[in-house]
């Protein structure tokens, strides 16, 4: 299973919609067969594991990071090719949450005379290698959305005057490209875009399922045509506005290859569950936000935030005037505090750390 499970995390960041499978094939003390699916190589974990054990899959035991699937997509169920190729026995991490599936494939095995097995001890590890994927099949297909930041000591994001420079370390902007590619989209303000004139692109230079969806969150289309985001517009740039942006204005982003979304939301803002919505039909399962104080506080009191990424710098700014990390309105009593749980703590260098933890909904 710890093969399986490292199997599948070769397959991270290059299967979305579908979840990171690993898949071996065990057959009198020796591994015949492994594999892992990529959503570019089309065919499934167990099925590339059982070609490559061939004959020597029956008798077999096969091990599996997730249940096999019992229904036709753009594959035929796996649950009869584990069935068809003879093995004896499975072992899987944990049931998919997927509806089409839940228990569905595991049943179908057993059924043909196949003893199943859940490893409950690999469960934790296995959920958390696909944590955006469980997130939407149990949130109807809701993307889970993090918030991402590097912040001082004391919270602050930006100084009153001159920004130039990083906050974080070059090891701990690394670490958020690796982040960022584990992510479908990753969303913005306006306002950053205007201050920074960001790309906002995977640096990782690793395979991915499809582009990383940039989303600008930009009620009114301020953004520059001759941005770095829309020059490089290759359909993997979302421009989520409301009715009161120019027509105009829209066509000559389209014209670029951007795409607009019209999200009319309270007070003359951008919707922000509405983008979620828009995702989520898309079947983008997961949404980083790397933003500003207000599009922060926007995101947070709207309920879309699901946890946070937080990178500190061993730095203060201090001042009234140096911008928090969340601005906005804010919460006027403690007793009214937006709460966090299973709070994990990351080394990411010796003096660097980042703090993740789930919003309590």
């Amino acid at each position: 299973m710890e093969e399986a499970l490292a199997l599948a995390r070769d397959g991270l960041g290059r299967t979305s919609p579908n979840p990171a499978v690993g898949a071996v094939v065990v057959r009198d003390g020796e591994i015949v067969g492994r594999g892992f699916h990529t959503w570019a190589g089309v065919k499934h974990a167990e099925i590339l594991a059982l070609e490559q054990a061939g004959e020597r899959a029956r008798g077999a035991g096969l091990y599996l990071t997730l249940e096999p699937c019992s229904h036709d997509g753009r594959t035929p169920p796996c649950a009869d090719a584990v069935i068809a190729a003879g093995i004896a026995r499975v072992v899987v991490a944990m049931r998919d949450p997927n509806p089409l599936v839940s228990g569905q494939g595991i049943r179908r095995i057993e059924a043909a005379g196949i003893p199943v097995e859940i490893d409950v001890e690999s469960t934790a590890e296995a959920e958390q290698l696909n944590e955006a994927f469980i997130f939407a099949m149990r949130n109807g297909g809701r993307p889970l959305v993090t918030l991402k930041s590097a912040v001082t000591l004391d919270g602050k994001i930006a100084a009153p005057e001159d920004n130039s420079g990083w906050i974080t370390s070059e090891q701990a902007r690394a670490h958020v490209q690796r982040v960022r590619h584990l992510n479908d989209a990753i969303l913005t303000g306006i306002g950053t875009v205007l201050g920074d004139d960001p790309l906002l692109t995977d640096r990782t230079r690793t395979e991915r399922a499809r582009p990383l969806l940039r989303i600008v969150v930009d009620s009114t289309l301020r953004i520059p045509l001759d941005s770095r985001m829309v020059r490089s517009a290759a359909d993997d740039l979302l421009i989520a506005t409301t009715s009161a942006s120019s027509p105009d204005r829209r066509r000559q982003l389209e014209s670029r290859g951007v795409r607009i979304l019209v999200a009319d939301g309270p007070g003359g803002r951008t919707d922000l569950p509405r983008v979620l919505d828009h995702l989520a039909e898309e079947q983008y399962r997961s949404l980083m936000i790397e933003a500003g104080s207000k599009v922060n506080w926007a995101a947070l009191e709207s309920g879309i935030v699901d946890k946070i990424f937080f990178y500190y710098a061993p730095k203060i700014l201090g001042g009234m005037h140096s911008l928090p990390v969340v601005g906005g309105a804010g919460r006027k009593r403690r007793k009214d505090a937006i709460l966090f749980h299973e709070l994990r703590l990351h080394q990411i260098t010796k003096e660097e750390f980042a703090v993740e933890a789930w919003v309590v909904k």
